[in-house]
């Protein structure tokens, strides 16, 4: 287990600038976040790979490029664009085993959508056999405006796919519905693979950690989950606006650690 710092953080950087950013600021781990079609190629692969090894972090997992359109090219009515999309997501596979990452992020289907959930499921699974072939995990995200954000929906999911559903806990996404992150834990532990990390104040459902009026309990968490049996890593993920120079998230990270 591990704390690390997402390179989503810092987006709109380049990929390349925000994996720069979390090397510079001492990160164990990072989740890649993959914002084009291109960063999947091999020459951008390499150049991820030669910051990585320069700083010695981990690459535990990719963030899929396509996820605000994840339910047009993959679980939409149109079946032949899933049946394309498929050579697409493929792509992803060359450039974790290069990284050395396990995990894939998914948002999945969007609220409302064109397909039954149980035809959601379906594709999903066949997508998940194919991460699996690979040895990589494809997890679901909680995600709010999706249909994760529903854990009447996750436990469907779960039921429908039984051991190859996995699931990536998102605390900022659960808030947004305004669920207790404790509902999550208490359905989902053992099938959660990785999980994504913030704050929260009165006022928003995401913050820098320890940043004034926080009220999550860090240490608390970290026990519960180690509790629960969970094994992974600790992912910060902050939008911009969480905090105003990557310092603060240097001495947040810091912090995080101690409580882990």
């Amino acid at each position: 287990m591990a704390i690390g710092i997402s390179s989503g953080c810092f987006y709109p950087h380049t990929t390349e600038e925000s994996l720069q950013i979390v090397g510079e600021l001492g990160a164990d781990c990072t989740e890649l976040f993959v914002n084009s079609p291109y960063e999947l190629d091999s020459a951008y692969i390499e150049k991820f790979k030669e910051i990585k090894d320069s700083y010695g972090f981990r690459v535990k997992s990719f963030h899929t490029y396509a996820s605000f359109t994840e339910s047009y090219y993959f679980f939409s009515s149109y079946n032949r664009r899933f049946l394309e999309s498929q050579e697409d997501f493929k792509r992803y596979f060359d450039g974790m085993h290069t990284l050395g990452a396990d995990v894939l992020v998914m948002h999945g289907a969007k609220i409302p959508g064109s397909i039954p959930d149980e035809e959601v499921f379906e594709r999903f699974g066949i997508l998940s056999d194919m991460a699996q072939k690979e040895d990589i995990l494809l997890c679901q995200e909680n995600v709010a405006l999706y249909r994760s954000q529903s854990p009447d929906y996750l436990k469907r999911m779960r039921d429908f796919l039984g051991d190859r559903f996995h699931m990536v806990f998102d605390l900022k996404q659960a808030r947004k519905v305004k669920i207790d992150p404790a509902v999550f834990v208490e359905e989902f532990s053992d099938s959660i693979a990785h999980i994504h990390i913030s704050d929260c104040t009165a006022d928003a459902p995401c913050a820098l950690p320890f940043c004034e009026g926080s009220l999550f309990d860090f240490k608390a968490f970290f026990k519960t989950m180690q509790e629960k049996g969970y094994k992974g890593d600790y992912m910060l993920e902050l939008y911009d606006y969480c905090y105003t120079c990557p310092e603060d998230i240097k001495i947040a990270y810091e912090g995080l650690k101690k409580c882990l």
